[in-house]
């Protein structure tokens, strides 16, 4: 017959420590001190006073990182593959074909353009960017094009 005082636990208990039995009274964390408090312990980089390491290194020097440009980047494949022969390409007209787009932090003033010479143009266009590099530059210009920068306008 079933009873209620013979019924064992289908789940194991979980051990309290601290209360008494075989691990006694400290439950295996010492006696009294930081750390055998509830809540207890130092915070991380604590070297228990002793001045500690990111304390004890140089905080020297300088950091670019405020002035950095970003540059949206067009190899003259794209460039090539978009547009026809004899146009007119700038920003704007690169926006439109979806060759580069508008990071979500800047406005469309603060991004910058520069023309990388990778792929192969085969088609004279007019290019104006904010910079260009120089195998890039020597491309659309030995094909009878040109490349200006926003600046010069």
């Amino acid at each position: 017959m079933l009873r209620l005082d013979k019924v064992t636990s289908l789940v194991k208990k979980r051990k309290r420590v601290g209360r008494g039995g075989s691990r006694g009274g400290t439950s295996c964390k010492g006696h009294k001190g930081q750390n055998a408090r509830s809540g207890g312990g130092v915070r991380p980089g604590f070297e228990g006073g002793q001045m500690p390491l990111f304390r004890r290194l140089p905080k020297r020097g300088f950091t670019n990182a405020r002035f950095k440009q970003d540059f949206a980047i067009v190899s003259l494949q794209n460039i090539n593959d978009a547009f026809e022969d004899g146009a007119h390409i700038d920003k704007e007209a690169l926006l439109q074909k979806g060759l580069f787009k508008l990071k979500k932090s800047v406005k469309g003033e603060g991004v910058l353009l520069k023309v990388l010479g990778t792929g192969e143009l085969t088609k004279k266009v007019t290019v104006i960017a904010d910079a260009f590099s120089e195998a890039a530059k020597k491309a659309i210009e030995t094909l009878g094009g040109e490349a200006r920068l926003t600046k010069e306008i």
